[in-house]
């Protein structure tokens, strides 16, 4: 139980304290400018700050805090992947997330649930017993099991729904999920307790770059000048490196998602299938959530579409055929950016002073904790962090690509 729950059930008055302080005016220079106000910006500018005493810190964002792709995911927590190194990452990340609630003092309403994954043919029976067996190897409990175990599992789970009978599943006990704006919040909290400032409305027009080595910010509140500066701005990646001046592999596709009215508890488990490329959870409140992969064209736009909907409602039935008589309450998009190797890119980039956060598809959110924590060591220290190492810009050029492809819940 989070201790701020536990001192307001005994307090004999409502706690009366500020979230963020006040807007304030951008200061002349920081030591560090985190461009991006979501999960992971917040993340890194308190990892630095709680841990590295680095507290000159502005996190700039556009628009609000948190109102970009970390108000517009699914909230899902797991760790497994393919390959060793997106094994062990994430993992970690899953470690960290569960203490989460303590370290902020505050609920992020982790909810360790567990997550199915359905195998429909042979080739994917088979790659999900190599891929139980890499989850194993590196400590994440992960194992195949059979169409009974399934059905015990998920008593209303449809495992024949005709073209594409359900052979085996991909059973992941530490799948879980959170509260993503309370992620976003609690970060923020931290951070802003610690002296780091977090500029709502700040749009970054231009990034100055001298003698190859990042020196300002030019935002439409003024230029502040930085030590060094961190992109986390998600599916505009891209659009941010090209101020810098180099180009980075990343397409940014739309990411839909939709939402039921709430109904009777019937599903605790987070249950997705690669072939029907559809994932189904249910949340804490009732709502049933179900989305698919990317969109199939690249696009910076965050409205849903009929023609996807249509797409996920039919492969949702085809799971749970009584979701046919629920009532749909609403449905978003977010803008994934997409690497060609479906792993993200962190670490320097070609310009001094100038890191990167991107390239995170689908899979950021799960990736918060660890990546602002591994981000925060790499600013501070100036040394990459084992973790982070194969996610380096240059494994593209170099062909150390860590490919990842196939292994979200509902494969592009």
């Amino acid at each position: 139980m989070p201790f701020a729950l536990l001192k307001y059930g005994l307090s004999s008055h409502y706690p009366d304290e500020v979230d963020l302080p006040p807007p304030a005016e951008l200061k002349s220079a920081y030591d560090v400018v985190i461009i991006g106000a979501g999960g992971h910006g917040l993340a890194i500018a308190y990892y630095l700050a709680r841990y590295h005493g680095i507290t000159r810190v502005a996190v700039l964002e556009k628009a609000y805090l948190g109102g970009g792709n970390t108000a517009r995911n699914t909230a899902v927590i797991r760790s497994n992947y393919l390959t060793p190194e997106g094994v062990r990452f994430y993992g970690e990340s899953v470690r960290l997330f569960k203490n989460l609630s303590n370290e902020f003092d505050f609920n992020i309403m982790y909810s360790e649930r567990g997550q199915l994954t359905l195998a429909h043919t042979d080739a994917t029976v088979r790659a999900f017993r190599q891929r139980a067996e890499v989850n194993k190897h590196f400590g994440g409990r992960t194992e195949m099991i059979d169409c009974q175990q399934i059905r015990e599992l998920v008593p209303t789970l449809n495992l024949d729904p005709g073209h594409l009978p359900v052979l085996a599943g991909l059973w992941h006990a530490d799948g879980a999920t959170a509260r993503h704006d309370a992620v976003a919040w609690g970060y923020a909290r931290q951070a802003a307790k610690r002296g780091v400032e977090i500029h709502q409305l700040t749009e970054v027009q231009e990034l100055i770059v001298e003698g190859g080595r990042l020196t300002a910010v030019k935002t439409n509140r003024g230029t502040v000048r930085c030590g060094c500066a961190v992109q986390a701005v998600a599916g505009h990646s891209s659009v941010l490196a090209g101020k810098a001046g180099f180009r980075l592999p990343v397409v940014s596709y739309p990411l839909q998602a939709m939402v039921t009215q709430p109904v009777k508890p019937f599903l605790d488990p987070l249950v997705s299938s690669s072939g029907l490329h559809c994932y189904v959870q249910q949340t804490s409140r009732g709502e049933v959530v179900f989305g698919g992969g990317s969109d199939p064209y690249p696009l910076y736009s965050s409205r849903s579409t009929l023609e996807l909907k249509e797409s996920l409602i039919a492969h949702a039935i085809e799971m749970f055929p009584f979701l046919a008589k629920a009532k749909l309450m609403r449905q978003w998009a977010g803008i994934t950016d997409m690497t060609p190797d479906y792993s993200p890119i962190m670490g320097e980039s070609p310009i001094e002073n100038y890191y990167l956060d991107a390239g995170w598809g689908t899979w950021g959110f799960k990736a918060t904790p660890i990546c602002g924590k591994t981000m925060a060591e790499l600013v501070a220290t100036g040394r990459v962090p084992e973790l982070i190492a194969p996610f380096h810009l240059e494994r593209f050029a170099n062909f150390q690509q860590v490919n990842e492809m196939g292994a979200t819940a509902a494969s592009h």
